[in-house]
C-alpha cells in the first residue's frame, strides 16, 4: 500500500512539473516552429516627427504664382503666416469687420483686441484682401505654408523663377510703387517702405508671353497700398526682407526659423509687446463693420478703396 502510494505521488508531481513546463514553454515552441510574435501596432508619430511633404518644382510654381510679385516684406509675413493656416479665416473675420480703422487706431485695436493669434498672423491684419485671399482657398495656404516650412530654398527659388518670367516678358518693372532689383536676384520693394503696395494681376497672362496687341504695362495692378508707419513695427514691418542668396528671411531683424520639424514649439522674437494671448481673452470693444461689396472688389482689381463714411 505504501508503495502504490508514494507511487500515486510521484505520478501527480510528474504529471504538474509537465503542464508547467508545457505553459511556460508554448511561446517559446511556437517561435521555433517558425510562427512570427504578434507585433504591437506602433504609436502613432508625435506632430514634430511627422514625414514632411514634397512638392516639385512644377508644383511649387503654381503655389507661388499668385503671390510671387508681392513686394518682398508682404510675400514673406504672407509666407510666415500661412504655416499657421488654422488661425487664417478667424482673423480674416476680423480684419474684415475693422477694415475701417488705419494706422495708430488700428494697431491700438490690434493689441487691445488680445488676439489669438500668432504675431505673423497678427501682421496681416492691415491686408483684409491678402487675409480675403487666404482664407477663400485653404487648401493653397495649407499647401504653401506647409512648402515654406519644409522646402523653403526650394519656394524661394521658385519665387526667383516666376519673377524672372514676369520680367523677361516685360510684365515685373520698376515704377511709382515699387524698385525692381535686376539681379542676380530680382527683389521687389517699395518705395517708401512704410507704404506697402498690393499688386493685382492675372499669373495666367504675367507668367507667359504678350498676345498680340496687349498692353504690357496694364497687366499689374498697383493701385491698392497700406500706410504702414512706426505703429506696426514691433509686427515687423520696416524690419522684414529676404536674404535671397543665403535663402534666408528675416522677420523683426531675426532670421525666421520656424520649421517643419520644430513647427510644434518655435516661437519667433517679436518684442516689443507684440504676444499671442490664450483664447477665450480677447476684449472686443470696437465696432464692426463689414466691407462692402465695392471695398471688396477695388483691391482685387488693383484699385485704391473708395472713401467711407461711417457715423
Amino acid at each position: 500500500m505504501r508503495l502504490l502510494k508514494r507511487s500515486a505521488e510521484s505520478a501527480m508531481i510528474l504529471l504538474a512539473a509537465t503542464l508547467l513546463v508545457a505553459l511556460t514553454a508554448g511561446p517559446m515552441q511556437a517561435q521555433s516552429a517558425g510562427e512570427p510574435p504578434q507585433a504591437q501596432a506602433p504609436e502613432p508619430p508625435p506632430q514634430s516627427q511627422a514625414p514632411p511633404p514634397s512638392y516639385s518644382p512644377d508644383q511649387l510654381d503654381k503655389l507661388v504664382s499668385r503671390i510671387a510679385l508681392y513686394p518682398d516684406p508682404l510675400l514673406a509675413q504672407i509666407l510666415a503666416a500661412a504655416t499657421f493656416p488654422d488661425q487664417i479665416p478667424d482673423a480674416a473675420k476680423w480684419a474684415d469687420a475693422h477694415h475701417y480703422l488705419q494706422g495708430d487706431d488700428l494697431a491700438r485695436a490690434i493689441s487691445a483686441d488680445q488676439l489669438p493669434w500668432d504675431p505673423s498672423v497678427q501682421a496681416l491684419l492691415p491686408f483684409p484682401s491678402v487675409l480675403d485671399t487666404m482664407a477663400s482657398d485653404m487648401n493653397w495656404t495649407s499647401d504653401l505654408g506647409n512648402a515654406f516650412l519644409a522646402q523653403r530654398q526650394d519656394v524661394m527659388d521658385a519665387v526667383q523663377r516666376m519673377r524672372q518670367k514676369a520680367k523677361d516678358y516685360g510684365y515685373l518693372r520698376s515704377n511709382a510703387q515699387v524698385v525692381v532689383g535686376g539681379g542676380p536676384y530680382i527683389t521687389i520693394d517699395p518705395v517708401d517702405s512704410a507704404y506697402v503696395w498690393v499688386p493685382a494681376y492675372d499669373p495666367l497672362i504675367v507668367f507667359g508671353p504678350p498676345r498680340a496687341g496687349f498692353v504690357i504695362g496694364g497687366a499689374i495692378g498697383w493701385g491698392f497700398g497700406i500706410n504702414l508707419g512706426v505703429a506696426f513695427r514691433p509686427w515687423g514691418w520696416g524690419y522684414t526682407r529676404f536674404d535671397w542668396g543665403a535663402h534666408a528671411v528675416f522677420i523683426n531683424n531675426a532670421p525666421w526659423g520656424r520649421t517643419w520639424a520644430n513647427r510644434g514649439f518655435y516661437a519667433h522674437p517679436y518684442g516689443g509687446g507684440v504676444r499671442r494671448w490664450d483664447a477665450g481673452r480677447q476684449a472686443e470693444s470696437h465696432r464692426l463693420i463689414p466691407r462692402s461689396p465695392e471695398e471688396r472688389r477695388a483691391p482685387r482689381e488693383g484699385r485704391a478703396h473708395p472713401e467711407e463714411h461711417h457715423r
